[in-house]
């Protein structure tokens, strides 16, 4: 399990090192543009709802558990590409069940 922390202090949001991966490809190329978006997930153990306002100022850590380099699934990232650049922002989506390898 790795982990997203963001501001200072940290706020630690726990993910799955594949998904980790590819949610920071997202948040990286949003935030290379200067772009600010909000960034969404549902707490499975808690079921609540949580939000964040990501923006190029405030500090970010992706921090993996394994350090071995992760395959990406570009079918993936283009759909979290996709909706990080609506109205709504990100969201954690599933990995599509095709994977198309980058």
């Amino acid at each position: 399990m790795g982990l997203l922390t963001y501001g200072s202090p940290g706020v630690d949001i726990p993910l799955d090192d594949r998904t980790l991966a590819h949610v920071r490809v997202v948040v990286l190329a949003k935030l290379r543009r200067d772009e600010k978006f909000a960034m969404s997930w549902d707490d499975e153990l808690t079921g609540r709802s949580h939000t964040i306002w990501l923006h190029p100022a405030i500090p970010l850590q992706f921090e993996f558990e394994t350090s071995g380099g992760i395959s990406l699934n570009r079918t993936w990232v283009e759909a979290l590409t996709s909706v990080a650049n609506s109205g709504s922002g990100l969201r954690l989506l599933p990995e599509p069940s095709i994977p198309s390898r980058v």
